[in-house]
């Protein structure tokens, strides 16, 4: 469950998605009675939807709805379509009804935003007892690591346990640090000092709808979101989480909601207009705020930027994974009291994802642009590139064809390098202090890395060498890859850690990153990314040979022995 920041401020234009509404046709679908949109952005939005974009879209203006609207295929199995009144997992936009359920339960009364973790709960030992309740609701409580895997059977007493062996980065209120398992301890608070207890409080005080109605419920449990659910797809093939874990399902408390768009939508307006049956940390309420000096800052469940970065006031929570395959983006706009929920459920082009690619278009009030569409692709030319490529140093390359385009898969620091350049916001000093911190995690150097190794070696026998096989950025993290040899065989996993070493997500076993490639003319390739979000690279072949270009130079691969 993650948060994203690359997207804030995206909408701020008054036109922004008002045409969004598709015009018909079997992989889109819009609201009855959604008012039309202009040609032009039906359009285009319908060739994102060509391109990959799965998902739904909701719009709304001072409590109206401009646009409802819904993309691509619910259900591959069924071939059922997504409509507005399809349900999403909104992951870790939860934590902004967690964050609104603890504001209310503090203006009653029932708790103070300056009370410790450990006064309201007892049990409670470690660092994360002297939190306060302000501080994990801005991640400035210093908790790093995770109390739980997702989908856990985790109950109250071993998640308040594992909360409690959870170490500290930092003194609490002094500094940043995003943490699932300190939004894990606001809900065992709600459910300590709410008489409903956590799950039934959030149902009939936090999701209710002005004018009645209810924003969705929980994705897994009860009281369970109504209606027809998305099924996502992950990266690697598959489906997502169908919502079917029966729990204790306190592993999943920081972000387990789920409702349509247009839910998501209506609820936001609420929270930010007072109409809610909870406070919602507007301007001038007295809300906490911890601001990163750089124009941003964090309320409790939101990302805040101020005018002086885009121009006006935006609010924004973001959040996707957990093994669900689906992601969502709620943003608002105070000045023009203007309300959007995007989700997907499909990994080609992601909720964040398409608004960061429209954003630019609609932030200078024009139409959005449309994905670039890759050539025609020649089938002997595709097969002719197939095969194995060494690099001189320490890589290769395994390519395949793909129906119209290649995979190319990377093994070794030199050929990740080469075809995952980091981003601008990135440096080769960022992916070598991530992989020293990721080799002290696996050398057992604390103890979450201590018990992540025993955990590795109960699934796989001992871990015999440990090999760093590359770091790349997927997602707005650093992610390393490693190479594991253990007593089963060669292991690869993933990494992202935080700036101290915490796991902020892991995956295992995983094959080597691999990126698709479609044609970009002149027997070029470039990556599958209509977005534009990936990595800016571009591959030919030549004479039984690989060239593989980025923003730093190009490195050659020849045919492996």
């Amino acid at each position: 469950m993650k948060r994203i920041l690359a997207v804030l401020g995206v909408l701020a234009a008054p036109a922004a998605l008002a045409g969004c509404v598709p015009e018909g046709g079997p992989a889109d679908a819009a609201a009855p009675g959604a008012p039309p949109c202009e040609a032009e952005f039906g359009e285009a939005f319908g060739a994102w939807a060509d391109a990959g974009f799965s998902g739904s879209v909701a719009l709304s203006t001072g409590g109206r709805f401009d646009c409802l609207a819904a993309y691509g295929t619910a259900d591959p199995e069924s071939g059922r379509q997504n409509t507005p009144d399809t349900v999403f997992a909104i992951g870790s936009v939860s934590k902004s009804f967690t964050a609104a359920a603890v504001l209310g339960l503090a203006e009653e009364g029932a708790l103070s935003l300056d009370d410790p973790a450990g006064g309201i709960l007892p049990e409670l030992d470690g660092p994360a007892a002297e939190a306060t309740v302000e501080q994990l609701l801005l991640h400035t409580g210093g908790l790093t690591g995770s109390h739980g895997e997702d989908r856990e059977p985790l109950d109250r007493e071993q998640a308040i346990a594992a909360i409690g062996r959870l170490e500290r980065a930092f003194e609490p209120g002094t500094d940043f640090l995003y943490s699932n398992g300190g939004y894990t301890l606001l809900a065992l608070i709600i459910d300590e000092v709410a008489e409903a207890g956590y799950r039934e409080h959030m149902a009939a005080e936090v999701l209710p709808l002005p004018g009645g109605g209810s924003a969705g419920g929980f994705w897994d449990g009860e009281p369970a979101a109504p209606g027809p659910r998305a099924v996502g797809r992950l990266d690697g093939g598959g489906t997502g989480a169908a919502g079917d874990f029966a729990g204790p399902h306190w592993a999943l408390s920081g972000g387990d909601l789920a409702m349509t768009m247009e839910q998501l939508a209506a609820w936001t307006h609420a929270l930010f207009t007072g109409a809610a049956a909870v406070p919602g940390p507007v301007e001038g309420s007295g809300a906490p705020r911890f601001e990163h000096g750089d124009g941003t800052a964090e309320v409790p469940g939101w990302a805040a930027l101020d005018e002086t970065v885009y121009g006006a006031p935006v609010l924004m929570s973001a959040g996707g994974g957990g093994g669900t395959g689906q992601d969502a983006v709620a943003v608002w706009l105070p000045e023009t009291e203007r309300a959007v929920a995007v989700a997907s459920n499909g990994p080609e082009v992601t909720a964040e994802e398409l608004l960061e690619a429209v954003g630019p278009a609609l932030l200078a009030g024009e139409a959005p642009p449309v994905p670039e569409r890759p050539a025609d692709a020649d089938p002997a030319e595709l097969a002719a590139a197939e095969g194995s490529y060494a690099l001189g140093g320490d890589g290769a390359f395994e390519v395949r064809a793909d129906g119209g385009g290649l995979t190319v898969a990377a093994s070794g620091p030199d050929a990740v390098a080469a075809l995952f350049p980091l981003p601008a916001e990135f440096d080769a000093g960022d992916a070598a202090a991530h992989e020293k911190r990721v080799r002290a995690l696996l050398d057992g150097a604390s103890r979450e890395g201590r018990e992540e190794r025993a955990a590795l070696e109960s699934d796989f026998g001992e871990i015999a060498e440990v090999e760093i096989d590359g770091t790349l950025v997927q997602d707005g993290e650093l992610r390393t890859y490693v190479v594991l040899g253990t007593g089963e065989g060669e292991v690869g996993m993933w990494y992202a850690l935080d700036r101290q070493g915490g796991i902020a997500a892991a995956e295992g076993p995983v094959d080597p990153p691999s990126l698709r490639l479609v044609p970009s003319g002149e027997g070029r390739y470039r990556p599958d990314d209509p977005t534009g979000t990936g990595p800016r690279v571009s591959v030919a072949f030549e004479d039984g040979r690989m060239t593989v270009s980025g923003p730093s130079g190009s490195a050659t691969a020849g045919p492996a022995d």
